[in-house]
């Protein structure tokens, strides 16, 4: 049995990652750490798990999950504790699934600009693997510090990865319009997420400079060989979870919809959480589930990629399990179907 821990138990990445790995075969949850200053059961954060799981919070201490044999951390903290916190598991040889944003970008003057704080971690972020499994599986087999993708640029990723990596279409012209739930604002409250704000109600945030940007072009950037540039905008819609996001991007020359769906599905003939569908894509049929659904037509000469998953699964603790079975050899299907 593989032993895992988790760094911040109380959020809704963590509960989805605990009901995921509950099921897992291989996989044993040993510890779970909370930043709270009291210690309870884990089953008091989550009333969902009562009769599942007995564990009671701890404070974070390395030489606990030392002394636990822990072989693997998945770390559900906020951008900045990350890097404090994830190298003193590292130096110790534990491998880590990091969901926080602190090692997705590579370039740390990229992470000062959009995260606002100097990265403290350069050792590390220089060996650690974005966890696209589709893209990067290999890299993840073999990582120590894997760094779970975001939510939104999941969809948009692999929404445009088969154009990009062909070079059919213009790579500075690209827009991508995504919708989220309320959940992926995360559990602690805020004005914006407060119900009476955001119910009946859909509005954009983060226009021009949400953080998620950098991420989608410097993956983007690695298929097409040259700078990708996207123009990406976010939206609350008033549901609890769910990411919908319709891309538009400019074709170099002319194809058919039954080609670029051929297209797709030879790229993605491999993945088996990627679904190239005929028909359009919702929130609701990727609800709860590890898949993305993906939608590829020719409008008006024009390519429009429609693109669904559920922001906490697929777009977070879903993937980071995808991740994990890809680590120590478990089918990369195990748990999550």
């Amino acid at each position: 049995m593989i032993k895992i821990a988790i760094l911040g138990g109380s959020g809704y990445t963590a509960l989805e990652l605990m009901k995921i790995l509950l099921r897992h075969p291989g996989v044993e949850i040993a510890a779970i750490s909370s930043r709270q200053e009291e210690t309870p059961l884990v089953a008091e954060l989550h009333p969902t798990l009562t009769g599942r799981i007995s564990l009671r919070t701890e404070r974070f201490d390395v030489n606990k999950l030392l002394a636990a044999k822990i072989d693997c951390v998945f770390g559900c903290l906020p951008h900045g504790a990350s890097m404090s916190l994830l190298p003193r598991l590292l130096e110790r040889g534990m491998r880590v699934i990091d969901l926080s944003a602190d090692y997705r970008l590579r370039d740390p003057n990229v992470y000062a600009q959009w995260y606002g704080e100097s990265h403290e971690d350069l050792a590390y972020l220089a060996q650690a693997v974005y966890g696209l499994p589709e893209l990067y599986g290999e890299e993840i087999a073999t990582a120590q510090l894997v760094a779970n993708p975001g939510c939104y640029p999941q969809t948009a990723i692999l929404g445009l990865a088969p154009l990009v990596a062909g070079r059919l279409i213009e790579l500075d012209t690209i827009i991508v319009d995504s919708k989220s739930g309320v959940s992926g604002a995360g559990r602690s409250p805020k004005l914006t997420t407060h119900f009476p704000e955001c119910n009946e109600s859909v509005s954009a945030y983060s226009v021009g400079n949400h953080r998620h940007t950098p991420e989608i072009e410097q993956t983007l950037s690695d298929l097409a060989g040259s700078a990708v540039r996207v123009l990406f905008t976010p939206h609350l819609i008033p549901m609890d979870r769910g990411i919908f996001s319709t891309i538009y991007a400019t074709p170099l020359r002319s194809h058919s919809t039954t080609e670029l769906r051929d297209l797709y599905k030879e790229f993605y003939a491999n993945a088996p959480f990627v679904r190239v569908i005929p028909h359009l894509p919702a929130t609701k049929y990727t609800f709860d589930t590890n898949f993305i659904d993906l939608h590829v037509q020719v409008v008006r000469d024009r390519v429009l990629v429609l693109a669904a998953e559920d922001n906490l699964i697929r777009g977070a603790s879903g993937v980071a399990v995808q991740n994990f079975n890809r680590m120590f050899g478990f089918d990369e299907r195990t748990a999550l179907l």
